[in-house]
């Protein structure tokens, strides 16, 4: 597949991404601890896939007249059908997520904090992986069959696996958060670190976002080379 990818449409793709970020934190900044109701989650998230559609169609836009129509169809339904894989995937980790917050006894106004930090730091994951695995299928491209491999190995694996809310203890990110740091399993507000008698620890939502971000990190290993085949 011709790849068409240039500084202004990375550029611009992180423009985006940086903008409504930052637009997200600022209203959970104002929002506090309040819990989001159903219709303002289900508002956001009309918001977001309204933003891809439009970046979709400004994609198209900008294919069109610097590559023509034929480029510009082709690679704008592969970003499409990436951006729907993706969705489809990516329900797996509402799973994960509630297992979490039970597991560390995270409640509802404070899980959509410990999500938005967790998220951040798989997305810094996810932009070296899309870098240096682009960089691989450019130059060694039997790699492919190495990440078809990896996915069909993490597929049986998925299917095979029976996990509970127990399980989340014996995560290795877990171990080693409760071997190294200070944790308390008491909350302090919106605070992940807290002190207790003038010394400083570590509450459940700070082990619930970076474990939620490892979670997701370890999702994005599984999906990548999915899209990379997909894209190749």
């Amino acid at each position: 597949m011709q790849t068409v990818g240039t500084p202004l449409l990375w550029g611009s793709f992180a423009v985006v991404v940086l903008i409504m970020l930052a637009i997200d934190l600022l209203l959970q900044g104002r929002r506090g601890a309040q819990t989001m109701s159903f219709k303002q989650a289900a508002v956001w998230s009309l918001i977001w896939v309204s933003v891809s559609l439009l970046f979709s169609a400004a994609f198209w836009w900008y294919l069109e007249g610097s590559a023509g129509r034929e480029v510009a169809n082709t690679q704008t339904l592969a970003f499409l059908t990436g951006y729907v894989l993706e969705k489809a995937l990516a329900v797996d980790n509402v799973f994960v997520w509630l297992m979490l917050f039970s597991y560390f006894s995270i409640p509802a106004n404070l899980q959509r904090r410990v999500l938005i930090y967790g998220v951040l730091g798989a997305i810094v994951l996810r932009t070296i992986m899309i870098f240096a695995g682009s960089w691989l299928v450019t130059q060694f491209s039997w790699i492919l069959y190495v990440f078809g491999a990896f996915l069909l190995f993490t597929g049986v694996k998925m299917a095979l696996a029976k996990e509970d809310d127990s399980a989340v203890g014996e995560k290795p990110v877990v171990r080693w958060l409760r071997k190294h740091l200070r944790m308390t399993d008491d909350l302090d507000g919106e605070k992940f670190f807290t002190r207790k008698n003038g010394v400083l620890f570590c509450d459940a939502t700070a082990a619930g976002a970076d474990h939620g971000g490892n979670q997701r990190r370890d999702l994005c290993g599984r999906q990548y080379p999915g899209d990379l085949r997909r894209d190749h």
